[in-house]
């Protein structure tokens, strides 16, 4: 699939959620604030109970771009953790490598901060990583490799350049983007996450299933 193409793909996918997943979705969203199709701009009927909590369900799983597998994996691991099942969920993601790539303002979208990973661009404790998925712990320190420090991207990143376009830096993770550097200081609270997500519904969800 082409850049342009990826990039129609995430608007579509964006208005029909209802939540911006890339900058340039978001400034689609604020020209046309409904769901893509001919019949976006109608009012739908209500929705089912069903369609509320899969719809906040795919929300979700957009919002950090992972596959329905991987979802369920975690939902799995929440739910044994003992607490609020949907508040230990989105802490467990939000742990996730290329989740806090995109936090620390590395990246400028969850897609590019995964294939910064995959290209082994990112280091944890000074050992290359090129799982996206790959769960980091309080204390570890999240950087760029030295000898890929000059690349644009990180030129780019170092500079601020996404600063305008990301949610502020959350209080779980200290960042030195000039020395393209951040810390994971603690375990995440969802209430702090920068993410959309009614994740009661999404628990509703699965323990319907």
């Amino acid at each position: 699939m082409s850049t342009k193409s990826r990039t129609r793909s995430k608007t579509r996918l964006s208005r029909a959620l209802g939540i911006a997943l890339t900058p340039k979705a978001a400034k689609y969203l604020e020209k046309r604030p409904y769901a893509p199709g001919e019949h976006g701009r109608t009012k739908r009927k209500t929705d089912s109970d069903y369609a509320v909590r899969l719809r906040e369900k795919q929300r979700l799983r957009a919002q950090y771009g992972i596959r329905e597998a991987q979802l369920k994996i975690a939902f799995e691991e929440a739910r044994r953790g003992g607490g609020l099942t949907g508040e230990n969920l989105v802490e467990l993601l939000e742990m996730r490598l290329d989740a806090l790539v995109l936090r620390a303002g590395f990246a400028r979208t969850t897609a590019q901060a995964r294939q910064l990973i995959v290209h082994r661009h990112i280091l944890v404790d000074g050992a290359r990583v090129d799982r996206p998925s790959f769960r980091v712990k309080p204390g570890q320190m999240i950087h760029v490799h030295a000898r890929s420090e000059a690349l644009p991207p990180f030129q780019v990143a170092a500079a601020g350049g996404h600063v305008d376009v990301l949610p502020k830096v959350p209080g779980y993770l200290s960042v030195e983007i000039d020395k393209l550097q951040a810390r994971l200081e603690r375990r995440p609270k969802r209430a702090e996450v920068p993410v959309t997500c009614e994740v009661q519904l999404v628990v509703e969800y699965y323990a319907a299933r």
